[in-house]
């Protein structure tokens, strides 16, 4: 109820909420239907999920022919959104030009199951582009506003293509076809940290051996081969230098040890701070990425 309460706050009130239950077994259903007697059924409209995962629920509703507007947010059920969030990201989106995908994020203020404040998601520098979206998720889909070019683009994803997260996804195809991200340093919302996150944060000390023991086990590599097979019959959309990007980390991936070291440093593929460069290096070492 925080999270519907957060969303009927904001500063910018010309929206409407799309809400896909996904097989809920709580009493999610109902706390919607609750809210919709409340705010009338053109203002929430609840659809019924694919019941394939949370990143094809997303999208789901991305492909919904109902769902039409100039600008679009996800929105996370472990959210509690900032009353100017809406603002913030229209504020950088209208002063875009409109004919290219563009996508505002930002960074996440984590709270524990009590509302209390335990940190922020990490603070990326480093610039965005395809280079990195190949090997890297910048931003929770809870903090994304995007405009109608990016999710046209979004749609066309195959829904027979195994999508690893909806976030990820969105940053790898904006930047891949030549539109324009935005990561905003100011935090948007809270997130919910508990034991049911489908995936939380990645800042302690746990989260980091957790996604160093990930790498070495090739979950990282299983990752990008689902990304590289979503991107295949995505190709004529991505720009003539993200293609040859795109190549030629594909070869990279099955070349011999030193032809690997090259083709990686060639496509110029990176993440945003040291310490994940270094665990793409030990990644492209051992072949698991």
């Amino acid at each position: 109820m925080e999270q519907l309460d957060s969303l009927i706050s904001q500063t910018y009130g010309d929206w409407i909420i799309h809400a896909s239950d996904d097989g809920s077994r709580d009493a999610t259903l109902s706390i919607l239907q609750r809210y919709q007697r409340q705010l009338g059924e053109g203002r929430l409209v609840l659809h019924q999920g694919p019941a394939k995962g949370f990143a094809a629920n997303f999208l789901s509703l991305v492909r919904a022919a109902g769902v039409q507007a100039c600008y679009y947010a996800f929105c996370d059920q472990d959210d509690i959104w900032a009353p100017e969030k809406l603002e913030r990201g229209l504020a950088w989106i209208s002063s875009r030009p409109t004919e290219k995908p563009l996508l505002h994020c930002s960074r996440t203020r984590l709270i524990d199951e009590a509302g209390k404040p335990i940190g922020l998601s990490p603070l990326f520098e480093a610039p965005l582009s395809f280079e990195n979206a190949l090997v890297q998720s910048i931003a929770g889909g809870n903090t994304m506003l995007f405009n109608e070019e990016t999710r046209k683009l979004l749609a066309t994803t195959r829904e027979s293509s195994h999508i690893v997260s909806h976030d990820w996804w969105s940053y790898i195809l904006v930047t891949g076809c030549g539109g324009e991200v935005c990561y905003d340093p100011e935090p948007t919302l809270n997130y919910r940290q508990h034991s049911q996150n489908l995936i939380g944060s990645n800042i302690s000390i746990r989260g980091r051996l957790q996604r160093l023991r990930r790498l070495l086990k090739g979950t990282f590599k299983t990752w990008n081969e689902a990304n590289l097979a979503a991107l295949a019959p995505m190709r004529n959309h991505l720009t003539p230098h993200s293609l040859e990007v795109l190549d030629l980390f594909a070869r990279a991936r099955t070349a011999p040890l030193l032809q690997r070291l090259r083709l990686v440093r060639k496509a110029g593929i990176y993440r945003q701070t040291f310490q994940g460069n270094l665990g793409l290096f030990i990644a492209t070492l051992f072949q698991r990425f």
